[in-house]
């Protein structure tokens, strides 16, 4: 067998899977530990955005779901797992009005 060869069919698969992991795989790992961490410092009082745009206030937090208000008196309770964002407490509303 040719040096060659045995280069490029070893070396071509090693060289796709590398670029596969520094890619896809490191990116998505430093996503999903970024995510767990900002789920771990959740706390009451901390305004948050669901996957589904849903705005609203954490009134509690329990291991797996949250209890929060989207409204005066009205609480849900919503899965950890779909807060996108936690814009922290008392964040003022970013008004996008580009009008003079």
């Amino acid at each position: 067998m040719d040096p060659n060869s045995l280069l490029t069919t070893i070396g071509f698969p090693l060289m796709i899977g590398g670029l596969f992991y520094v890619m896809i795989w490191r990116p998505q790992q430093k996503r999903m530990k970024d995510h767990a961490a900002m789920l771990g410092a959740l706390k009451r009082g901390d305004n948050i955005v669901l996957n589904s745009g849903l705005i609203g206030k954490v009134v509690r937090v329990e291991d797996k779901e949250v209890g929060l208000e989207i409204a005066q008196g009205v609480t849900v309770k919503v899965v950890k797992a779909m807060i996108a964002e936690v814009r922290g407490k008392g964040e003022p509303a970013v008004a996008n009005d580009t009008k003079s």
